[in-house]
């Protein structure tokens, strides 16, 4: 496991474990463990939509992969409990075939994912907020042209400035007027024209 860059997130690179992630169930169980911390089988079934007996299942295939490990806090021995290894994770394709297709397959979950993710929090958390969180809230969908290295510049920019709002949380540094804020970003690079389907 990586964990060179800003975020502390886990770095996958085995073809392997993108396509063990790309399990709807073994995402969400994922997900879980990195929102809202350590959990049993038990308690993550509610979440996941799968049973105690299948969420163990997967929770012990994620960590084959070190995805997620035992949590040493628990008092009860009765039940083991899980944590994720990181805060989140990251994974760039591969050169190779496999690769490419099981990180295509791992993207097309976590769109799938995301893609409900502003109605739910529109439906469910806007009316919570008060005005100035509500003002703060918005869209952007905004089209520009770069290389593929001044995409890689941007992204590594737009991180670095992220870094230290992200590492906060687990820091217990946060002032007490901020609150949990979820950032969802696209780089969805469009295909130039192709002279031969003229």
């Amino acid at each position: 496991m990586s964990l060179k860059n800003p975020y502390g997130d886990f770095e996958i690179t085995e073809p392997q474990a993108l396509r063990a992630l790309a399990h709807p169930v073994r995402l969400a169980i994922l997900e879980h463990l990195q929102r809202e911390g350590p959990a049993t089988a038990t308690g993550l079934s509610p979440h996941v939509g799968a049973t105690p007996s299948v969420v163990s299942w997967h929770l012990r295939h994620l960590a084959t992969f070190g995805l997620v490990i035992d949590w040493d806090g628990a008092t009860s021995k009765r039940e083991r409990w899980w944590q994720a290894a990181a805060r989140g994770f990251r994974f760039t394709l591969p050169d190779d075939a496999e690769g490419q297709a099981a990180g295509r397959q791992l993207r097309g979950e976590m769109f799938a994912r995301a893609a409900e993710a502003p109605q739910q929090w529109l439906l469910h958390d806007e009316p919570r907020l008060d005005a100035q969180w509500r003002g703060l809230a918005g869209v952007a969908d905004t089209r520009f042209v770069a290389t593929p290295e001044e995409l890689r510049q941007l992204e590594d920019a737009i991180e670095e400035l992220l870094a230290p709002y992200v590492r906060r949380k687990d820091d217990d540094q946060s002032p007490a007027d901020a609150q949990v804020v979820r950032m969802l970003r696209y780089l969805l690079p469009e295909p130039g024209d192709d002279p031969a389907a003229s």
